[in-house]
């Protein structure tokens, strides 16, 4: 039996954007409102996954 891989690369486990939004929210009650450098870089990982995870809105032209 022959399997097929896929070439692109996925994570292995995809949230919600509510889950990352949540923790998003968790990483800023933590810092106290203030990002050190390795939480910024957190923060911006975070971001880009939300914004994957979103859902799209599809605007009429």
């Amino acid at each position: 039996m022959l399997h097929s891989m896929s070439t692109t690369v996925e994570a292995a486990f995809e949230r919600s954007a509510a889950e990352v939004n949540e923790e998003i929210r968790a990483l800023w009650r933590r810092s106290g409102g203030t990002l050190t450098t390795e939480q910024r870089a957190q923060y911006q990982r975070l971001v880009m996954e939300w914004a994957a995870a979103a859902p799209q809105s599809h605007q009429a032209a």
